[in-house]
């Protein structure tokens, strides 16, 4: 009895179905199903490799351009991959948000979980990667791992519900949204080590908190070390952003259904 008026319980298994119901929606029809979670990043960084070993040579520490720059795809696609998904969450179910009464995060938080699927497929090939190149992976800096991802999951937590929200009262969020993802890119150590940039503006650059995740997970991954300091900084400001993206939320969430 007390497990059925659990509302953290009944938030849970929504939140489940929903993440399910995503999935088979987006790949029941799909010749190619999950390996869709592949295709993309490989392919990515093998535009990439080719550029940037071939054309525009950078130096990765001596680690291969194609671990190099997949082990930061595979989390930059998470971002790219959920953060629109979360936006349009609430407004793409408009009719249950107007009808049902039901905590309105879980449907920003379910299309984050279904992109996470995706995420997960795509770390086991850089796993695989990492073990077919031979590079030594410390396991102290493996237990690092879940820190990472819980950092990056709070960052994108609070973007994409905070999206979600201002989505249903302005539509320009979508593709405002798609336009800043594409800047960040750039922004961000994907293409290039974070040793390229001038040590006097690297307080300023790790603002970014991408740019402490993605280096920290290239730190634990391929070259056998711990994080770097600019992991706290990505963690703190992502904390922030979760706090606001969620205060947002919470504060504009009666409104929803009338809007919509």
């Amino acid at each position: 009895m007390i497990a059925q008026t659990n509302p953290l319980l009944k938030l849970r298994d929504l939140i489940w179905a929903w993440t399910i119901r995503t999935l088979r929606g987006r790949y029941q029809q799909s010749a190619l199903g999950w390996l869709w979670a592949i295709v993309q990043p490989v392919a990515t960084v093998a535009i990439f490799a080719v550029v940037f070993t071939r054309i525009v040579p950078v130096d990765t520490g001596g680690v291969p351009y194609i671990l190099f720059s997949y082990a930061a795809v595979v989390p930059w696609t998470l971002l790219a991959t959920s953060l629109p998904d979360m936006a349009m969450s609430l407004v793409q179910n408009m009719n249950l948000v107007g009808k049902i009464y039901f905590p309105r995060e879980a449907l920003p938080i379910a299309a984050l979980l279904a992109r996470i699927a995706d995420f997960g497929i795509s770390f086991i090939l850089l796993a695989i990667l990492v073990v077919i190149y031979g590079l030594p992976v410390s396991p102290l800096g493996l237990l690092f791992l879940p820190l990472i991802f819980l950092i990056q999951i709070t960052l994108l937590l609070g973007l994409g519900i905070g999206s979600a929200a201002l989505n249903v009262f302005y539509r320009d969020v979508d593709p405002l949204l798609k336009l800043i993802i594409q800047i960040w890119f750039y922004a961000s150590p994907i293409l290039y080590p974070v040793t390229l940039v001038p040590e006097k503006w690297q307080w300023l650059y790790f603002l970014n908190p991408m740019a402490g995740i993605i280096a920290s997970y290239r730190d634990v991954l391929i070259y056998n070390r711990l994080p770097g300091d600019y992991l706290l900084p990505a963690a703190l400001v992502s904390l922030f952003i979760f706090v606001l993206g969620y205060w947002f939320f919470k504060r504009v969430e009666f409104q929803f259904a009338d809007i919509i």
